[in-house]
């Protein structure tokens, strides 16, 4: 039984969610004079793909209806995509409303989930919100997944373990001897959910494959976004990719077209353009090459970026790392106490970084 709370206003609200932390978007910009760049919301700074314009278009004259609740169409061609039954797949507000619903379905008031920490700010969120207990296990001095502690924290109450890689905000992959590892360590009744919301950016040959791991093992699940790569964050679509028990139980949990009508054209017309998506990615990872070259060259040392950002761990100094960035005319996200996370955006974004993190440094 969860405890409530009576407030003046006369309802009775949960007195748990007191321990649920507000999540923090990035900094908004403040005048500068000159440009002023979004690098706090590891969005795309690139207009959506050809053709996905027009669909929505076209699909809000008719606004005015609600969406297939099954999003049939992009269940079928996302079936098709990535080679599984069409069952498995769930959709939702993005991936972090799949992620919701997945706590829903398959946690209890005193349920334990465990993650890496610092990690995806959404998950004690969730987690709280679901009445469930986070176990925060820290990260690596250089960002990765510790998955022998991860392993080590779970118990006779942890339902579900969140891996996510690349890890946000920190950057570096989940390799797939460590995921194995885990799943080995990891009870079969436990579901352990690969979140993979930067997955088109991975470069790294020896990256854990969440498919893969779903295809042979009954326990794993796997969340996608159309957010990053595809840019429509501004839609909210995601999924998930999960065996029929649990992705039927996931449908019975999430919100009622909780997927705009909007959104699930935007997203069908995303897929066809498989070439296009390619070269914008390639075209991103490029940058994050050549920024890390360039701290490099200033006496940066950054953990490896397999995302669409790249994290400065500066702990006390972050606040002025944010500070600078902002006068210069960068939004960013800084986690106080912590370190700092920066999009990879436009080219003259990257450059205005290069710059203060070499004035810093």
């Amino acid at each position: 039984m969860i405890d409530t709370l009576v407030v003046v206003a006369g309802a009775r609200v949960r007195q748990d969610l007191d321990t649920v932390p507000a999540y923090r978007p990035g900094r908004p910009l403040t005048g500068t004079g000159g440009p002023a760049y979004r690098c706090a919301s590891n969005e795309t700074p690139d207009a959506p793909l050809p053709g996905v314009l027009a669909a929505i278009a076209a699909q809000a004259e008719s606004a005015n209806r609600y969406p297939d609740m099954a999003a049939g169409a992009l269940t079928s061609a996302l079936a098709q995509t990535l080679q599984v039954p069409p069952e498995h797949v769930v959709l939702g507000p993005g991936s972090v409303g799949v992620l919701q619903a997945m706590l829903a379905a398959v946690t209890a008031p005193g349920d334990e989930v465990v993650y890496a920490w610092r990690s995806f700010e959404a998950y004690p969120i969730v987690t709280r919100v679901a009445g469930a207990t986070p176990v925060q296990v820290p990260v690596l001095a250089d960002g990765r997944h510790d998955v022998d502690a991860m392993a080590a924290a779970v118990t006779d109450r942890t339902r579900m373990v969140v891996v996510c890689t690349p890890n946000n905000p920190t950057g570096p992959v989940v390799t797939a001897a460590e995921l194995d590892r885990l799943l080995d360590a990891v009870g079969d009744d436990v579901l352990v959910v690969v979140d993979e919301a930067y997955v088109e950016f991975v470069r790294a040959d020896d990256a854990a494959d969440g498919l893969a791991r779903y295809r042979s093992r009954a326990n794993v699940a796997v969340l996608r976004t159309f957010s990053k790569a595809y840019g429509l964050a501004g839609l909210r679509v995601g999924y998930g990719v999960a065996h029929e028990p649990v992705a039927t139980a996931v449908r019975k949990t999430s919100i009622p077209f909780g997927v705009s009508s909007l959104a699930q054209a935007a997203a069908l017309e995303s897929l066809r353009h498989v070439e296009a998506l390619r070269e914008r990615v390639d075209a991103v990872v490029a940058e994050r090459e050549r920024v890390v070259a360039g701290l490099a060259a200033s006496g940066w040392e950054v953990p490896d970026p397999q995302g669409n950002f790249v994290w400065f761990g500066l702990g006390e100094r972050s606040e002025l790392m944010g500070d600078a960035c902002a006068r210069a005319g960068l939004a960013v996200r800084v986690f106080g106490g912590e370190g700092v996370r920066v999009t990879i955006a436009e080219p003259a974004a990257n450059d205005l970084l290069l710059d203060v993190a070499a004035a810093l440094r």
